[in-house]
């Protein structure tokens, strides 16, 4: 089964550019192309696609507000959103990963970076840019939350087991699922198997919603 990937960016040479790379993989397909947000929620509905390359700015509905929508589709549950941004710093990246998003990429990334991004997203795993990570961190620390947001995080945290908070602080801090098993004395499948009922109990999509509801619980810190 191919990856059906879905591009959605308002610069048509940007979108043909990618389509190009997308199609050079024999594991990936692309099924459509948006130049807006909000058409690339209705091809999303329409073309059943695996995960969305989705440019952070773009007109009458912004990248942010698109992945907002998908996320909260029952439909488009499945549905991954891989962001990018043109700058690692961009201010909008947290706000992104809060509404849904499973990560985010510069646009100067090396096309095999890309290729191999969507894979891992795909697979429903999380990706952060490996540079700006700290930054991203320390930007969800400081910005504010909706009401009544910090309340619930550590209500739901509570609903976890010794055994998952110290997987959940692992994945907070980057490990994958293997390094999460060597650390704990786990095999992999049960590793795996705590991050799923992790996810369950605290709601969230994937690996990244993971990692922000860690640090706004204040479950780890920066350098921590």
């Amino acid at each position: 089964m191919k990856i059906r990937v879905l591009l959605a960016d308002d610069q048509a040479l940007v979108r043909a550019a990618f389509a190009m790379l997308v199609e050079s993989a024999p594991d990936m397909e692309v099924v459509a192309q948006a130049g807006t947000g909000r058409e690339a929620v209705e091809l999303a509905r329409a073309r059943r696609a695996d995960l969305v390359v989705m440019d952070v700015r773009m007109p009458d509905l912004d990248g942010i507000e698109a992945t907002r929508l998908i996320a909260a589709d029952e439909d488009l549950a499945g549905v991954k959103v891989l962001m990018l941004t043109t700058y690692d710093t961009d201010e909008h990246v947290v706000e992104a990963l809060r509404a849904g998003a499973s990560g985010f990429l510069v646009k100067d990334t090396r096309p095999a970076e890309l290729l191999d991004a969507i894979r891992t997203v795909a697979a429903g795993d999380s990706l952060l840019s490996p540079g700006p990570t700290a930054r991203l961190i320390a930007r969800v620390l400081r910005q504010p939350q909706a009401p009544g947001a910090a309340d619930d995080t550590p209500r739901s945290l509570a609903a976890l087991s010794d055994r998952e908070r110290q997987v959940l602080t692992l994945v907070a801090r980057g490990l994958n699922n293997t390094e999460v098993a060597e650390a704990l004395g786990l095999s992999p499948l049960t590793a795996k198997t705590h991050v799923s009922r992790i996810m369950g109990k605290l709601t969230v999509r994937d690996r990244a919603q993971l990692v922000i509801t860690a640090y706004e619980a204040g479950l780890v810190r920066p350098g921590g």
